[in-house]
Formats: structure tokens, sequence, C-alpha cells
């Protein structure tokens, strides 16, 4: 398989780079990163790296790769500031030895303006950043991707409200492409684990980061698959195993595509959202000025708020119709490679991260992700 390393180590080894350049200590062309709860480090190269500013700050740069052709990281060029700053006496417990900080270029949450930033990223920062920040300071350390406003709009950031650039997402260290077959075949060896196992015979198969992120924190006991960009396939492999329910769990800027026949959904190899949506508009009857409109835009997230605000009541059965489509059309799929009789649930959650739609399968399952 195809594999590099994640952005949050690279990320890592510019802000040690710059950290040990701001303590004096000499600069190496590359930094071992420590993996968290892991006994291995990484060897990250790094560019280059100066100080500023009279000396009270340092700059460190590197460029991320990750192995992956069609990854939006791939030869990101990174910046990490760092500065120290004295703990107060006025408040000598200050519990936050490391503040991370969204420069130009890198995500924030829309709604709260926070940095956008996986667990993961954080837990390999404070891994490697923290043995030698000096007693009595903190650090604050400001994240910069020059080229990240312009990239996050080959992105379905803004759908995520997520503004101003590309998040630090990644939950492991090293990547892995989800539109590489041998991603399949990862996924395929964690289903035969599953059933091997005490089995209850349902299982979730989520699709991408923000699916698997948010299946976590929902209150259910089904096994977890992160499936990738291969679901059609990994469906079948379900069947064959004799899995008795598959639900679906994902994004409707993802799903949608099931409801077009479309089951290897990365956006290189077919997109058709929209002309889904609009088909879909067009077997619920909707007004012709609308079905024009939808057909004119470029995301899914803006036809719904079109929708929305022309009638509530007609999004939602336009987006409920697209549920149960997602369910028909993956059942058919399957059958054409395996006889089955296999349950199908789809579950849909929008750019708000709220889970808000279900095909009549899924509607027996929704109350599990609340």
């Amino acid at each position: 398989m195809k594999k590099g390393f994640s952005l949050p180590l690279w990320v890592a080894g510019a802000s040690r780079s710059a950290l040990k350049k701001l303590l004096g200590l000499p600069f190496d062309n590359y930094e071992l990163i420590k993996i968290p709860n892991e006994k291995k480090e990484i060897k990250i190269e790094i560019h280059s790296v100066g100080l500023l500013k009279g000396n009270s700050y340092a700059l460190g740069i590197s460029f991320a790769k990750s192995g992956l052709d069609l990854d939006i990281t791939q030869n990101l060029e990174i910046w990490t500031i760092a500065s120290l700053e004295k703990i107060s006496l006025n408040n000598p417990f200050q519990t936050n030895p490391i503040n991370i900080i969204a420069g130009s270029g890198v995500g924030i949450k829309q709604d709260t303006s926070e940095i956008c930033i996986s667990d993961f990223a954080k837990e390999v920062l404070f891994e490697n950043l923290l043995d030698i920040i000096p007693e009595g300071f903190n650090l604050n350390l400001e994240i910069i991707f020059p080229k990240g406003v312009f990239l996050a709009e080959r992105t379905s950031n803004k759908s995520f409200g997520i503004v101003d650039g590309l998040s630090i997402i990644g939950t492991s260290a090293e990547t892995y492409s989800s539109a590489s077959p041998d991603q399949l075949e990862e996924a395929k060896t964690k289903l035969a684990k599953l059933v091997q196992n005490d089995f209850k015979g349902k299982v979730i198969f989520v699709i991408g980061e923000n699916g698997l992120n948010l299946a976590k924190n929902c209150n259910f006991k089904f096994p977890i698959v992160k499936v990738g960009n291969w679901i059609g396939p990994l469906i079948v492999d379900a069947a064959i195993k004799k899995v008795k329910t598959v639900i679906l769990f994902g994004y409707h800027g993802k799903l949608i595509k099931l409801a077009g026949g479309i089951f290897h959904t990365h956006n290189h190899l077919a997109d058709g959202r929209i002309e889904i949506l609009v088909y879909l508009s067009v077997q619920e009857k909707l007004p012709t000025e609308i079905i024009v409109k939808l057909s004119q835009l470029k995301n899914l997230e803006d036809a719904l708020l079109i929708l929305e605000r022309f009638d509530k009541s007609i999004a939602e059965k336009l987006f409920l119709h697209l549920s149960n489509m997602i369910e028909k059309r993956s059942f058919a799929y399957v059958n054409r490679y395996v006889k089955t009789d296999i349950e199908i649930a789809s579950i849909i959650f929008d750019r708000k991260r709220e889970i808000r739609w279900a095909g009549t399968n899924g509607n027996k399952y929704i109350s599990h992700f609340q």
C-alpha cells in the first residue's frame, strides 16, 4: 500500500525544530517524532529554521509528504512560529503549557473560532514538545499554511463549518489512500476479525473522518468500520460474511452518490451529486424554477439551503426520499453479486454534524446515534 505520514507529524516536526532553535540548540535537517501510545519514532524532514524579532521567536518550516498522489496536503508548506511566555506569578498554576494558535491558512470552527485540530494532532504536539519547554514557561505555537486558504477551496471544509483554511486532522501516524485497493483489503480484514468474535450481526460503516469522529461520540454498541470510498464492494463483502445489517452512516454529500448508483465515491473517479439531487427533485415533482436553480449549484449544502428557504417540508421530504434511495440502490447493488437478504440502513448528518435523515431501515436504528 502506498503510504506516507499524516499532517500532524509534519506540523510537530517543524514545531519541535523551531522550539529547539529558540532554546539555542543546534539545527538538524530532521526530527524524530514520537507517536503517542506507541514505542516508535518517525523521522520527519525539516526544510529550514530561523530566529525572528530579536531572537524572541523562531520559525520552523517543513513540507508534508503524505505519499498520496491525490491528497490535498501532499507537499503542503508548513510554518510554525514558536515563542515562550513566562508563567505569571499571579497565576502560577496555568494548566495549558502549549497554546496552539491558528495562523494564516489554518482552518477554524466558524461557530467558535477555535482552531480545527484533531485530538491525535494535539497529542503528537504535546508528546514532542513538552519535554523541551523550559520550566516556568508556556509555549505559544502559531501554525501557518501559506497556501491553506487556496487549498481549502478544493475541500468540503465549509460544508462542515470550517473556514479560513485547512484543518489539522489525522487519527494515525501513517496515511493511506482512500482510493487505493489496499484500503479495501484493510477494511475487509477488519470486518473479518469482527465477525469472528462475539458479533451480533450488525455493523456500522462510516464514511470519512467526520463520520468516524461523530460515530464515536454516539450512544450505540455496534462495531464500527471506516470504509473510505470503497463502500459498494465492502457491503458485498459483508453480505458474503453473513452480516445481517449494515448501517451506512455519513455526510449527505458523500452518501448521495449511492442513490445515483455510484459505489466507489472518490471525487476523482465520480461526482454527480447535484445531478442525482436534480433527478430526485424531478421524481418529487418540485417546481421547474427550483430544479433549474439546483442544477446550477456546486455543492449539496447550498442546494439544501435553497430547498429549505423555498419550503422546509419539501426539503425534508426530498432528503428522506434520498435516504430511502440509498438503501434501495445499495441493496440492488449487493444483489448483483450475491443473493442476500441483508438489511441496509442509511443514517445521514448535515454540515453542522447534526443527524438529520434516515431511510426506512435507518429509522429503526437512529435512536442509537442520538
